[in-house]
């Protein structure tokens, strides 16, 4: 079936969009989903190691989230500029996104901190994009502490008290625009319990884009062009996978970012992983066939955006947008701070 963007709107009541962590991560809800047995039950996130079982593997983004957002002022005219560095060109030279960018035309210095950090701008890209050039003495990512804050997504109106909260507890890897945030519910304690079960942990890298998280402005889904990201799957990862798929044990997800790196090197001759680094730019909607990845656990996403599709297209658009409306009906907390689903079939339950 051919969908349009539209096809997956929902109506969300905005007080229902969590604006602040929970105190405890693991204190968040839980909806499991069946797929096939179109079961949906309402459960607590800690319940998640219920579902899991000795031998399954699973999959976690170890990006870590750069404080990625600056605000300066434009020596020329002291007027403000706010900079959200999206990745890394070469040396001191990043994509970033300039608010407003009609003030940050080619050549213009903007000052993010007494002269500790500077950017000079050097290319005017499309939607609001620069290619900036940072000035410093001394370690960029300790200037970047020191001034940048969390880029939360724009839905999120409360300041943030704790930087590490927008944070998973695993993250290593410097290099996000957003968290991966299906696994900002895990903390240390829950981590033991899954492993003593006798489930393996696999990490893979993909540093998250704004793009993922931006709503298809095209009608038609197959003129959707996705915002290109960085990911790293290196080879004890690799062994680990194809260990399990040659034994027949769940690969599960966790985030839809996990997803997309998976499928983005699973390889399609024999279903196994080779270790690589690259750009992926996979879109996942309906249709799609599933190689790498058996179960998983995400959020609740924004409402015609690329992740809502990449569910959908494992467990079905009406059966989704059904479980959505469920969320909706028992007040669930959506997004990024909010609560988190469990989706698998009854073939890989077994």
């Amino acid at each position: 079936m051919n969908y349009t963007t539209e096809d997956f709107n929902f109506d969300l009541p905005e007080e229902l969009i969590a604006q602040t962590p929970l105190k405890d991560r693991s204190s968040s809800r839980l909806m499991h989903l069946i797929v096939d047995q179109e079961s949906i039950s309402d459960q607590h996130f800690t319940d998640l190691t219920s579902h899991l079982k000795a031998g399954d593997v699973l999959v976690l983004n170890n990006t870590r989230v750069l404080p990625a957002r600056l605000h300066g002022v434009k020596e020329e005219t002291g007027g403000h500029i706010e900079l959200l560095l999206l990745h890394q060109e070469e040396n001191d030279v990043w994509e970033v996104l300039a608010k407003p960018a009609r003030r940050a035309k080619v050549g213009a210095i903007i000052d993010f901190g007494e002269g500790i950090l500077k950017a000079e701008v050097v290319e005017d890209l499309s939607e609001g994009g620069k290619k900036v050039r940072f000035i410093y003495d001394g370690v960029f990512l300790e200037k970047l502490e020191e001034l940048g804050e969390m880029p939360l997504p724009p839905y999120i109106k409360e300041k943030l008290d704790d930087q590490s909260r927008y944070q998973t507890i695993y993250a290593k890897e410097n290099g996000s625009a957003a968290a991966p945030t299906a696994g900002l519910h895990f903390t240390p304690e829950l981590m033991q319990e899954i492993e003593a079960k006798g489930v393996e942990i696999a990490y893979v890298t993909l540093h998250v884009g704004l793009g993922t998280f931006r709503p298809v402005s095209v009608e038609n889904l197959n003129d959707h062009k996705m915002h290109a990201e960085y990911y790293h799957i290196d080879e004890d990862t690799c062994r680990i996978l194809n260990k399990a798929r040659k034994e027949g044990r769940r690969v599960i997800a966790v985030g839809t970012t996990s997803i997309r790196t998976l499928e983005s090197v699973v390889s399609s001759r024999d279903d196994l992983f080779v270790p690589t680094s690259g750009w992926t730019d996979i879109f996942i909607s309906p249709g799609y066939s599933f190689r790498a990845v058996d179960a998983f656990v995400t959020n609740f996403h924004l409402p015609k955006s690329t992740l809502i599709m990449l569910v959908s297209a494992f467990g079905g658009r009406d059966f989704i947008l059904k479980a959505y409306q469920h969320a909706v009906n028992e007040q669930y907390r959506f997004f990024s701070f909010g609560d988190a689903m469990f989706i698998e079939t009854s073939r890989s339950k077994n």
